[in-house]
């Protein structure tokens, strides 16, 4: 690599089945077709996903090289800043967003498997740069920003791709996070992705909109609060009888996995690209 047990967990909101199943014969491994254009991508891991799941960064190093683009990893990266900003201290916040752009600067494009920390770098680097009363800064914040892409974002809208040639032979349901949802709104993009992939069975997750009750430091100052959320979304997951819940962000994957862990649920979490990045 260059509190209501009855609540939230009704049928779809569509009213269509809950189930789809894509199924294949071959037990080959798949190959995706070389791209027409191959780019450099530059991967912004984040201090989250480098220090607590890394499996999901070297799957989509993985992903990405199969599909015939090379990836750069720049070392001197660190944290966006999001849990400064979010927690009050924007001038130390003000420090990360310089870091940041010092390091990305140049990038063709940039990816990160983390809505969360992209919402941040799209939705509040420009206030931050305007904060920090640098033109320069501001000019160099906007430049970027739009470089800046979650990993669906950049399969679907940047290279084209929703096939990347994966098998998945499993029970799947899909959990958008908000800043997916709200911040980046990605929409069906991830959806798209999955029903792509051969051997799957994607479920629909009840109330699927609804947070999972993370939140960053929110869980921790608000642990009540977040518990509540947490146990419908958790009913939710469970009631689709899925092995697997998938999402885009590891933040809330760790939330509700390790409350599935506790409960014994039987289901796992796993990244989308750890999904996209299966072959067999």
């Amino acid at each position: 690599m260059h509190a209501d047990t009855t609540r939230g967990c009704g049928r779809p909101r569509s009213g269509k089945s809950t189930s789809t199943c894509l199924s294949s014969a071959a037990a080959r491994p798949r190959q995706a077709a070389e791209p027409a254009n191959p780019v450099r991508i530059a991967l912004f891991v984040t201090c989250f996903n480098d220090t607590l799941f890394p499996a999901t960064g070297r799957a989509l190093v993985e992903l990405l090289e199969r599909l015939g683009h090379t990836v750069v990893f720049p070392e001197d990266q660190t944290c966006c800043g999001q849990i400064h900003a979010n927690t009050g201290y924007q001038e130390e916040a003000i420090a990360l967003v310089r870091r940041f752009v010092r390091i990305f600067h140049d990038a063709e494009i940039v990816v990160s498997p983390s809505a969360s920390c992209v919402g941040m770098v799209r939705d509040q680097y420009r206030r931050l740069a305007e904060l920090a009363g640098d033109d320069v800064l501001g000019a160099e914040v906007r430049a970027l920003v739009p470089r800046v892409l979650e990993l669906s974002e950049l399969l679907i809208d940047r290279l084209g791709v929703e096939d990347v040639g994966a098998r998945f032979a499993e029970r799947v349901t899909y959990h958008p996070t908000c800043h997916s949802l709200r911040l980046l709104h990605v929409g069906d993009r991830p959806l798209r992705l999955l029903r792509a992939v051969q051997d799957i069975e994607l479920v629909e997750l009840p109330d699927a909109d609804e947070c999972c009750g993370f939140g960053g430091t929110f869980a921790v100052k608000n642990a009540d609060t977040s518990n509540a959320i947490l146990a419908d979304k958790l009913r939710c997951v469970t009631a689709t009888r899925a092995a697997v819940c998938v999402a885009a962000d590891n933040s809330c994957l760790m939330h509700i996995g390790g409350a599935l862990a506790r409960r014994r649920a039987g289901v796992r979490t796993m990244h989308l690209a750890e999904v996209l990045a299966n072959t067999r």
